[in-house]
């Protein structure tokens, strides 16, 4: 498979996307029609800056991991609410940002002293995600150092030895 070759600067098409995340163009078309992740337009294409695309690479890592959309919208909200920044900016700064989960609400830890409550009200123990690797991830397939994933959940280990024994 080809790598894509770009500058960190350019933007990037549809096909681009499709290519670095392995999300869906239907996917993608959704996700713009929901507000989840609004690319610019250049007449009827739509147009997506780097940091649209950091934010679809983390969006599918949640989305491996189990998360529905609508808790990751929850996440997207909560952060241009309260930090007045989007996904991309949040997770791509200097420090590192973990999305923590028990698997029904979701934390964010903006420093080792502080968690944030996204969702309220929990006290099971919680799963760390470091969305910081995925960016990193993403920086290693767009300079053609890495091969892109798919934007599906992860299937169960169980799900995928009972396939293989059938």
């Amino acid at each position: 498979m080809k790598h894509l070759q770009v500058n960190m600067q350019d933007s990037f098409t549809s096909h681009d996307l499709i290519r670095l995340t392995g999300i869906t163009a239907r996917q993608l078309q959704w996700w713009d029609e929901r507000g989840i992740v609004v690319p610019a337009r250049q007449g009827h294409r739509r147009v997506y800056s780097f940091e649209d695309l950091t934010e679809v690479a983390v969006i599918c890592e949640l989305r491996r991991k189990g998360f529905s959309l609508q808790r990751v919208r929850k996440v997207v909200r909560f952060l241009q609410k309260e930090f007045h920044k989007r996904l991309a900016e949040t997770v791509t700064g200097s420090s590192n940002y973990h999305l923590l989960s028990d698997g029904h609400s979701l934390y964010l830890e903006t420093s080792p002293q502080q968690i944030v409550d996204i969702l309220k009200n929990s006290r099971q123990p919680m799963l760390a995600i470091c969305l910081s690797d995925t960016v990193r991830q993403v920086r290693a397939i767009v300079s053609g150092r890495k091969r892109p994933g798919r934007c599906a959940p992860e299937k169960s280990r169980s799900m995928r030895k009972a396939k293989l024994g059938s």
